[in-house]
């Protein structure tokens, strides 16, 4: 028996998200993806594109509805993914919403170098966040102050003091931050905000702002010692990125492009184009809504939708319905300069 998939073409993919209780998070993810959350409790995340063991991708609807993201990698790696058919045994990002209405644990994430550190199977994580909402309270710690050293961090854990040592600034809606493996980080205060990271779920806490889980009565635990071994105390403070506007395309900005994955901004009343021949690409529609036409056909886009646009699309038309706010995300390339968007320094 032939499958409907079989005979169909691979349009944008879209996925049921996933939501995910953290200790942290609130109810404002409802708001952002326009869809009800689960029945109680804090959710903190939203996972919308994933290919993990347990917390796998489905496809909402259409002919390849039902199937995981990872099942769409192994019976259609060339449709999907294109020239980079061969180079990934599994989808390569990992991309979620935030909802941290209290502070999430101080943490570093290992980078690909700290091989000891990682489970197998798992690579580094370098990540980013796009800020979506804040509020009077809202706090992103990025990177450490010159001169803090393994020992300062030491002595600020013991004296309660920890948050002396670590940068910090006041986020605004639209920023954005790259923060590569090795970056001490945290966020919260009623803060909103889309991820982008490698696909990897490794996180050493080395503080946790003395959170009690609800479901356990317990403080989570810190892994301390790992966390000081993967820092980069070497990196400075981290701000947000200056984005880059692309002069032939002024609707277009770059606002991160390094090995681990690119990301692009439009924001337009007018038609653009996106996708690229021969790679896959992600849209999410951050503000506004449009249609994607291709072939024909017509695909809607609203907030909070993520679309996966498989290499066989190559580049089509997105049209506005209304002033929209898309970001588009590429995979890895092994060519692209480590860190190439400019970073403000605090």
């Amino acid at each position: 028996m032939t499958r409907a998939a079989d005979r169909a073409p691979m349009g944008p993919l879209r996925f049921e998200p996933l939501y995910e209780y953290r200790l942290w998070g609130g109810r404002e993810l409802a708001a952002v993806l326009d869809g009800p959350l689960p029945a109680a409790g804090p959710v903190g995340e939203a996972w919308v594109l994933s290919d993990r063991q347990g917390h796998a991708s489905r496809v909402a609807g259409g002919p390849f509805a039902g199937q995981t993201l990872g099942q769409l990698m192994a019976d259609w790696p060339e449709p999907l993914l294109g020239t980079q058919a061969r180079t990934f045994r599994r989808f390569p990002l990992l991309l979620k919403f935030l909802d941290a209405r209290r502070m999430l644990s101080v943490q570093v994430h290992p980078s690909d170098a700290h091989t000891r550190l990682l489970p197998a199977g798992e690579t580094g994580k370098t990540e980013a966040w796009i800020v979506l909402k804040t509020g009077p309270a809202s706090r992103i710690y990025a990177g450490l102050k010159p001169g803090t050293t393994p020992t300062t961090l030491r002595k600020g854990l013991a004296d309660g003091r920890l948050t002396d040592s670590l940068a910090h600034f006041t986020p605004e809606v639209g920023d954005c931050v790259l923060l590569p493996a090795g970056t001490v980080h945290s966020l919260g205060g009623d803060l909103v905000v889309f991820e982008i990271q490698q696909n990897s779920d490794v996180t050493f806490r080395l503080y946790d702002w003395n959170h009690v889980d609800a479901k356990t009565g317990r403080p989570r635990p810190l892994q301390v010692e790992n966390a000081l071994a993967c820092a980069d105390f070497t990196a400075g403070t981290i701000g947000p990125v200056t984005p880059l506007v692309d002069v032939t395309a002024p609707a277009r900005e770059t606002v991160f492009r390094c090995k681990q994955f690119s990301c692009w901004r439009v924001r337009s009343q007018l038609p653009f184009r996106v996708g690229a021949v021969g790679v896959a690409r992600v849209l999410v529609c951050i503000e506004g809504a449009g249609r994607i036409e291709h072939d024909g056909a017509f695909y809607p886009a609203r907030r909070g939708d993520v679309l996966l646009l498989p290499a066989a699309m190559g580049a089509c038309e997105f049209r506005p319905t209304r002033a929209v706010t898309l970001l588009e995300i590429g995979l890895p390339e092994s060519d692209v300069p480590q860190f190439s968007a400019d970073r403000h320094r605090r």
